[in-house]
C-alpha cells in the first residue's frame, strides 16, 4: 500500500533538504578555503553541481544556508567557540562548515526541530568529516541547542540579564 501523499511529499522535501545541506557543506568549504564570494559559489553550484539530472535539491534552502552562514559566520563562531576544545580556526574546515550550518539552523531557523538539525549535522559529518567528526559535531551542537533552544523557551523574566 502506498504512503499517504503528505508523507511522500514530506519525505521528498526531507531528501531535497538533506541534499541541500550536503551541497551547502561543500560550498561553505569552498568559501572557507578560497574566500570566494558566496554569490559566485552559488552560481557555480547551480550551474554545475546542482544542474541537470541530479536528484532534487531544495535550492531555496541551499541559498538560505549558504548566504545565512556566510553573513553570520562571525556571530556563529562566537556562539560555538566556547563549546569547542580549540579555537574555531583550528577546527577541520569540513567540520567547521557542518558546525556553522548546525549553529545557523539552531540560532536562526527555530522552525526546524532541534533533533532534525543535530541528526542532519551528524549524518553530514559521517559522510564528509573525519573518522570521529560526527561525535564532535554531535557534542558541540547538543550543548549549543541546550543553550539556544532552552533560552528561547524561557519567559523573558527568567532569562539571564543581557539575553534576548
Amino acid at each position: 500500500m502506498a504512503a499517504p501523499p503528505e508523507r511522500t511529499a514530506a519525505n521528498r522535501r526531507g531528501g531535497a533538504r538533506r541534499r541541500a545541506r550536503a551541497a551547502a557543506v561543500q560550498a561553505l568549504y569552498q568559501w572557507h578555503m578560497t574566500g570566494q564570494d558566496a554569490a559566485e559559489i552559488e552560481r557555480q553550484f547551480l550551474a554545475d553541481r546542482l544542474a541537470g539530472d541530479t536528484p532534487a535539491v531544495d535550492r531555496r534552502f541551499f541559498h538560505d544556508l549558504l548566504h545565512g552562514v556566510v553573513d553570520t559566520a562571525e556571530k556563529l563562531d562566537r556562539r560555538v567557540e566556547p563549546l569547542l576544545d580549540r579555537p574555531v580556526a583550528q577546527v577541520d574546515p569540513v567540520e567547521c562548515a557542518i558546525l556553522r550550518i548546525g549553529a545557523f539552523e539552531l540560532v536562526e531557523r527555530s522552525e526546524i526541530p532541534t533533533g532534525v538539525t543535530i541528526n542532519e549535522a551528524v549524518e553530514l559529518a559521517k559522510t564528509f568529516g573525519g573518522e570521529n567528526g560526527h561525535r564532535y559535531v554531535n557534542g558541540v551542537l547538543d550543548r549549543l541547542a541546550r543553550e539556544v533552544r532552552t533560552a528561547a523557551r524561557r519567559p523573558p523574566s527568567d532569562r539571564p540579564s543581557g539575553s534576548t
